[in-house]
């Protein structure tokens, strides 16, 4: 098992080393540029090049079977899902086989009505109760695949 970071825009980058460090799992941040991260020996940096999809193109392409993806990108999350892989949002939210459609077909009602200005594109702030709840949810699917 090991945990690939959509780390470009990620808050809980911190948080999930802790966790990744203390079951001993490999975990690999991916992103456009170079970013400065722990130097543990089991953080792995991969910087691919720039370009819409690159860096979730990589993880797809690396993930397996009971590997955990933590993001907030949607198509992400279902193609990861796709492959056997567990994908988590940075605030403790798990896509799920139930609710990954419903998550894409609203990801793409709201971005036609961004487009078409009927809303304003909204994102709320990160708060520290999201990351507590991320914390909890990536100690908690750690050990639920480690019981398999």
């Amino acid at each position: 098992m090991k945990l690939y970071i959509d780390a470009d825009a990620c808050p809980v980058k911190d948080e999930a080393v802790k966790v990744a460090v203390r079951h001993g799992l490999s975990i690999i941040f991916v992103s456009n540029s170079w970013m400065r991260l722990d130097d543990h020996p089991l953080v792995e940096r991969v910087v691919v090049s720039e370009g819409p999809d690159e860096a979730d193109n990589w993880i797809v392409e690396h993930a397996n079977k009971d590997d955990i993806v933590i993001t907030s990108d949607i198509p992400l999350a279902a193609r990861a899902m796709e492959k056997e892989a567990h994908a988590l949002r940075p605030n403790g939210k798990a896509f799920t086989d139930d609710n990954i459609g419903m998550a894409l077909a609203m990801r793409e009602l709201n971005q036609e009505l961004r487009e078409t200005g009927e809303i304003k594109g909204y994102n709320p702030g990160f708060t520290p109760r999201d990351r507590s709840d991320f914390l909890q949810a990536l100690e908690n699917l750690i050990q639920s695949i480690k019981r398999q």
